[in-house]
């Protein structure tokens, strides 16, 4: 495939940004520039000479703008195919003139949905020129190069100095594929919004989505795996893959993987007291709030200080000094907090391995949204698991009432059972997690490890006794047996929360009012696999 030299380039963007560095370099080689509304004057107001796109099809733009570029003229010129006689006469006869180089950038949908515009607006900014010239040229790559993407522009220029005022095949391939994932995202956004946001389908008959790769990671879960890092095209909620990275080596899968994990818990206590979570494996290991950070870091080590090693950390609260000087005390991967104040950076830049995330706003736990897991030959979406309960929406169903000290802590061991894996069962006190029982495949193993793991931490630390004792627990899913509710009395507890809804309640009612418990039923569950 050989070199094309560019005559003629029809600009048309949106965004204008780097677009008179680009017309100069244009014009610096001979090439005509063709151009539309506030394009043309951004070029003409850089002292470039412009030829407007009326000039070239004949015809005014019209509509408000909606017909401008829609002419045989344009996609003639784009679409002829340079080596087929019959195309070549077709253009002499009508004075089809060919068209080299297209930049276009699209209409800022995006942007008119993210800052709440009203329907007539969004609709207006739906481009439809636009993207029929990108897959126009695109198409005809062999003879035509495409624009899609500012950050493009210096390579353009490049490409250009290099070539002698040309484009090489290759060089126009790759511009071909990037515009047509370009319109293929742009047009999953216009899906998306009519069928989320304009008409409330919460499943639509095609799911459509778009994602930009911000970057490959080293390898995935394990080193025989690839692995890569997309983000959202269009509006969406701040994440962890939004955090600004400000110290450590590249995060791999498995820190992103686990930071969002610890993030999302987190989240849960966004408006509360100073949190901290320590996951590990996507599990948390340690929850606790606390007066100050410190303390609440503490506190949550103290639940498993063998699993808090090489773990992930989420904050709800600036990072400071002592709280870092803390975190320092032992090898952690990964660190996420809403901000960072200078002593803890200076802390932790002693720690070249740690990286240290800052998020800004927590997200959302209430947000909407959907999940996906793909399967072998498909995809399974869900909503995501955005459900609360809140203190009146509780049922007590033992004779004993729980104290006010025990509901609170009810709500915090439920709050942490929705990010452990099933079957989850944690046990709470004061504030903080005392034992964690995650993903064994039937719930009496996990109330049973997490009361090991109680003790276990209670002679690590020298303590009288377990955090066990006095605790509540939280089941993420109904006892399906009354065996698993025993060996929490076994533990210590004095309270339970669970859904409820199994067909042998009543047997497990009986055996908490026998212990003298008090049990609550939220009517939710939260398995999480």
């Amino acid at each position: 495939m050989k070199n094309v030299k560019i005559a003629r380039a029809l600009l048309s963007v949106s965004d204008k940004t780097g677009l008179a560095e680009l017309g100069a370099a244009l014009a610096s080689h001979g090439v005509e520039l063709v151009s539309t509304g506030g394009t043309a004057k951004a070029l003409r107001d850089a002292g470039l000479a412009v030829k407007d796109i009326s000039d070239l099809t004949g015809f005014p733009e019209m509509m408000d703008g909606r017909v401008k570029t829609l002419h045989p003229k344009v996609h003639g010129g784009l679409l002829a195919v340079r080596g087929n006689a019959e195309h070549v006469a077709s253009m002499d006869e009508h004075e089809i003139a060919p068209i080299d180089l297209v930049v276009v950038n699209l209409y800022p949908f995006a942007q008119t949905v993210a800052k709440g515009a009203e329907r007539d607006e969004i609709i207006e900014n739906i481009d439809i020129g636009g993207p029929s010239m990108v897959r126009s040229a695109a198409k005809n790559h062999e003879s035509v190069a495409i624009l899609t993407d500012p950050a493009d522009y210096a390579r353009l220029i490049a490409e250009m100095a290099e070539q002698g005022g040309a484009t090489s095949y290759d060089f126009r391939r790759m511009l071909a594929a990037k515009a047509y994932a370009a319109t293929a995202a742009y047009d999953s956004m216009i899906a998306s919004w009519f069928a989320f946001a304009d008409q409330g389908v919460a499943f639509p008959e095609t799911l459509t989505t778009g994602a930009k790769r911000a970057s490959t990671l080293r390898y995935g879960e394990n080193p025989h795996q690839s692995a890569a890092l997309y983000l959202p095209i269009g509006p969406t909620a701040n994440g962890i893959a939004q955090a600004s990275q400000i110290q450590g080596k590249e995060l791999s899968y498995n820190n992103y993987n686990d930071a969002d994990a610890a993030l999302e818990l987190v989240s849960e206590f966004r408006d509360g007291p100073p949190t901290v979570v320590i996951v590990k494996h996507a599990n948390p290991c340690g929850v606790a709030t606390g007066a100050t950070l410190i303390e609440a870091y503490e506190a949550a080590f103290a639940c498993d200080t063998v699993s808090a090693f090489g773990g992930i950390i989420a904050v709800n609260r600036p990072l400071d000094g002592p709280t870092a000087e803390a975190i320092s005390g032992i090898f952690t991967e990964v660190v996420a907090a809403p901000d960072a104040d200078d002593a803890a950076k200076a802390i932790f830049a002693k720690k070249k391995n740690l990286r240290l995330l800052l998020t800004g706003d927590l997200p959302d736990p209430a947000r909407p949204g959907l999940a996906m897991k793909t399967i072998a030959g498909g995809l399974l979406v869900q909503s995501r698991d955005n459900g609360r309960v809140s203190r009146d929406e509780l049922k007590v169903v033992t004779k004993r009432q729980p104290t006010p000290q025990e509901l609170d802590d009810c709500l915090f061991a439920w709050t942490v059972a929705k990010h452990v894996k099933s079957n989850a069962i944690v046990y709470a006190k004061g504030g903080s997690t005392a034992g964690i029982g995650a993903g064994q495949m039937n719930r009496l193993e996990s109330a049973r490890i997490a009361a090991w793991k109680a003790k276990d931490a209670a002679e690590k630390a020298s303590w009288a006794e377990p955090r066990t004792i006095g605790s509540a627990v939280a089941s993420d899913a109904f006892f399906p047996f009354a065996d698993g509710l025993l060996a929490a009395v076994e533990a210590g507890a004095t309270a339970v929360i669970q859904p409820g809804g199994s067909i042998r309640d009543e047997e497990v009612i009986a055996a908490a009012d026998e212990a003298n418990l008090a049990m609550l039923f939220t009517g939710m569950r939260h398995f999480r696999h």
